[in-house]
């Protein structure tokens, strides 16, 4: 009697897992596995290119973070060093922290966008070495959301290398982790945070 429910029990789960709906980008084997008027195109489901629908156009997949350490650096003890950052998104999640830009202040040497120092109470902040890319982000403008819901739209001036530290260009720190903006005292009073905090989750976005 025993075995005889099990083997239901078994069954019924099989049933309804060949029953279960895939949305877009999740995974099928046919047509009747997607959702609505999604189709089944290499194993996901999608758009119907006859139909024209673009369902999932606006429902993108999310990015898939593949950056790992290149090796690690002992500077103030062992810490990993990064030639990449996650990828960016819509909301892009981060740790904010602070850093003054002024001459003779932590950040170090001048700005490595123009070669200026900058005045504190400009929104300004350095980005992680990947999500600066190589200069391209120089002067472009982000958008920063902290936990509490308050945002700020701030310029990126510098990076907050992950790459090497402990030398007087870096203020002798430690190497940036790979996912940090690196905020004014500007940017933090914007968002409604408190500096002695020294570090907080947020997300941001290209403007």
């Amino acid at each position: 009697m025993f075995n005889l429910a099990f083997l239901s029990l078994i069954f019924s789960i099989i049933i309804s897992s060949s029953d279960a709906i895939s949305q877009c980008n999740g995974p099928c084997n046919t047509w009747d596995d997607c959702d609505g008027q999604l189709i089944c195109i290499n194993g996901k489901c999608n758009d119907d290119p006859d139909v024209g629908t673009n369902i999932c156009k606006y429902n993108p997949p999310t990015p898939t973070n593949t950056c790992r350490p290149s090796g690690t650096m002992n500077c103030n003890g062992i810490h990993p060093i990064y030639h990449c950052s996650p990828p960016v998104s819509s909301s892009t999640p981060a740790q904010l922290t602070f850093n003054d830009f002024s001459e003779g202040g932590d950040g170090g040497g001048p700005s490595s966008c123009d070669g200026q120092y900058h005045d504190n109470n400009e929104r300004i902040v350095a980005l992680s070495t990947g999500w600066f890319a190589g200069r391209s982000r120089c002067g472009k403008m982000i958008h920063i959301r902290a936990n509490n819901g308050r945002t700020v739209t701030a310029k990126v001036v510098d990076e907050c290398d992950s790459t090497t530290g402990c030398d007087e260009e870096h203020a002798y720190q430690s190497p940036c982790r790979n996912n940090i903006v690196d905020g004014s005292i500007a940017v933090w009073r914007d968002l409604g945070l408190n500096t002695d905090d020294g570090i907080v989750p947020v997300t941001w976005s290209m403007v």
